[in-house]
Parts: C-alpha cells; structure tokens; sequence
C-alpha cells in the first residue's frame, strides 16, 4: 500500500534533550512519520538551532505551542500537522495536549500523563470531545517479547495468575546532582515541574503499566513506602510497593533511582498455577519461561514458537540484536495505524495514563498514611 507520511509535530526536545531526539529517531524508522514542525525550546537560539540540524522549514520552527498550533491551523489542511509529540517536563503536558486535542491535532505525550489523576481526566475529556488519538510513551511494552509474553499470560499458558513482580533500577541520582547543574535530574526532583513523584512518576509508572500490561490484571489496592535518601532532595528516589490485583493475584514493585550501579534493570516476572515467565529489559531479546512438571525453555526474539503478532514487531532476522529505539518505533508504527483506523492496531494510551496516574496518588496517599491497604479506585476495597 502507497500511503503518505504522517505529518509530526514536536514542543521540547530541543538541542541537547535525550528524549526528543529518541522519539524522533523511532518516529522515523518506518516511514510513517514525517517531523515537518516544532517548537522545541523556549530560548530562541536554541529553538532555532534545533530546526535547522534537522533540516526545516524556518517558518514551521515556532516560538511557541501557542504559536505552533496558530500557524499550523493558518495552513491548508493538506499541509498541517496530524500529530504532536510533546517531550516537556511533566507540568506542562496536560494543558498542551488539551489545547492540541482542541485544535484538531492527535497527541502522542511522554509519560507520565499528567501532574494529578484530575488533569489525566481533563485530557481524558478532551480527547473524546475532540475525537482526536491519544497515545503515551510507555516504550517497554513496545518490546516483541513483551508482546510474547502478554500473549501466552493472555492464552492461559500458565493458568491462573497467582504473582506479579516488577522492578525497575537505576541509579543515576545517587548524588544530587540535581542540585549541581543537571538540567534532567533538576526538573525530575522539582515538585513543581514533576509532580507528586519523583522516581515514582519517572520510572515507577513505567513498572507498573508494564505489569498490569502483561498479567492482562489491574492492582485493586497497595502498600507502599517512598524514601528519599539523598539529603535535601524534594520528591522519592526510591519506592517500594505491595499489590492485590482482580482474581486473587498478589504482586510487589520495586522502583529506585539511587541503586547505585545500576544503569536500566527493568525486569518483569509473572508466576501462574502451571508456569511463569521472566523478562529483563537489558536483554530484551530473551524471554524464560518456567514451569512446574518439565524443563525451562529459553525463547528468543526471531526465533521458532513466536506468535505472528510478535513477528511482525521485528525488524531483522533471530541473533540481530533489535533494542530500545525499535521498541519505541513500535509505539509510533502503532500510533500511526490507530490514526488510519487499521484493524489490530495498539498504542498505550488514555486507560494507561489514567491508571498510572492513580497508582501514584495510591502510592503517595498509603506512604503517608497508617492504613495498610489504599485502593486505586475510589469505594473499593474500603
């Protein structure tokens, strides 16, 4: 089928910026999308120098999102942008992806969602008022072997799913360097910018959405504890988490950005009455299977027994490593099929927004609490 690029959009992500660049390298590699506007920093040099590496047109590198979506919706509709991405700090992804939605404009935001459950409902309304898309940057679950892994929990391989263990490492923030100049540590720990969390909304939300992802389950209720252990850091470096999930499972969540060592230990397991799986983002092409009466088995991206779901997620054949920017690239391939109405399409969006950002008022709400138990959704399990 000869079909047109997606015309893109981006606000942030601006010179220097690792996660724009990221979203624009994915964005690219299948040729659904095609970046042709942007408003990439508040400083005028820097915005401009950021058109011009990537090759625009002048008049369509914008001061601002005011500015952007006023000067796409002067253009013929042929010629604006069908989406934008936005790549900013927490605090501002709610009222931009509002005012994009109401311009017409699809969204694909990064994560987390919003600042507070109330302005991932706004953006929630907004969407469907508008009947624009809304997509959100929950890359691992772009992964082929994740969507191995959520097959076979979803066939029942394993039975009944009894445990749910997500952690999530890192250890990049174990000295403040967010007090000695580090513009993405800064942010990631001003309550202001960030929101409730620090490493629980950076990383936190990324294990969570993965595990309710993959077990097909939704945690009912929590127990957790935030920590800071860096003196004078304003918001959690570390977060730990007991979940109940609908049917009886029990599960636990590890989050920690002050693990020092630790570059991106992202690992899931799931345990059911006959067998579990396990999966490390940091060999994502390896997925162990386990189980009760015979041996393990050891399943590799490319390789035999894949469902063909998860084959048409790679890119190149068995023993070609595919990693993080074509997991991401998965998300955009997929964004662009919802767009176009294609039949088994799938991006996270608008129902992971919403329950990560539960998770973290829940989590915040029992860290400080002398209840045991919080339920995620308002009346239940009180």
């Amino acid at each position: 089928m000869n079909r047109h690029p997606l015309r893109l959009g981006m606000v942030g992500g601006g010179e220097g910026a690792f996660i724009g660049a990221v979203h624009r390298m994915a964005a690219a590699l299948d040729g659904d999308w095609r970046l042709t506007a942007g408003a990439f920093s508040t400083d005028a040099g820097r915005n401009e120098r950021t058109g011009e590496q990537l090759g625009l047109d002048s008049t369509r590198v914008y001061p601002s999102i005011e500015a952007l979506i006023e000067g796409e919706r002067a253009l013929p509709e042929g010629d604006r942008i069908d989406a934008l991405a936005i790549v900013t700090p927490n605090h501002l992804h709610a009222p931009m992806a509002i005012a994009a939605m109401e311009a017409g404009i699809h969204v694909f935001c990064e994560k987390p969602m919003a600042m507070s459950v109330a302005e991932a409902q706004a953006i929630a309304a907004a969407a469907e008022a508008s009947g624009r898309r809304f997509a959100l940057a929950f890359t691992y679950s772009g992964y082929p072997l994740i969507e191995e892994a959520r097959l076979r929990v979803a066939r029942g391989d394993f039975g009944a799913i009894r445990l749910v263990q997500v952690e999530y490492l890192q250890g990049w923030l174990s000295a403040p360097i967010d007090r000695d100049g580090n513009k993405q540590a800064e942010w990631r720990t001003d309550p202001a910018r960030a929101g409730l969390g620090g490493c629980l909304g950076d990383i936190g939300t990324h294990a969570f959405q993965l595990a309710e992802h993959v077990s097909g389950l939704h945690a009912e209720a929590l127990c957790a504890d935030l920590a800071i252990h860096v003196p004078g850091r304003r918001l959690d470096d570390d977060v730990s988490a007991l979940l109940r999930f609908d049917g009886g499972a029990r599960g636990t969540l590890k989050a920690s950005q002050v693990a020092a060592g630790e570059e991106n230990g992202l690992k899931l397991r799931i345990h059911g009455e006959r067998g579990g799986l396990e999966w490390a983002q940091m060999e994502p092409n390896t997925l162990t299977l386990r189980w009760l009466d015979r041996p393990a088995e050891i399943v590799r991206a490319g390789g035999p027994g894949l469902d063909d779901a998860t084959m048409r997620l790679l890119r190149v054949p068995a023993g070609h490593p595919e990693g993080y920017i074509e997991a991401f690239a998965n998300l955009y391939r997929g964004f662009a099929a919802v767009i176009r109405d294609e039949d088994g399409a799938y991006v996270p969006g608008l129902t992971d927004g919403l329950r990560t950002m539960k998770f973290v008022e829940a989590v915040v709400a029992n860290a400080v609490s002398d209840r045991k138990w919080t339920p995620l959704e308002p009346g239940e399990n009180e």
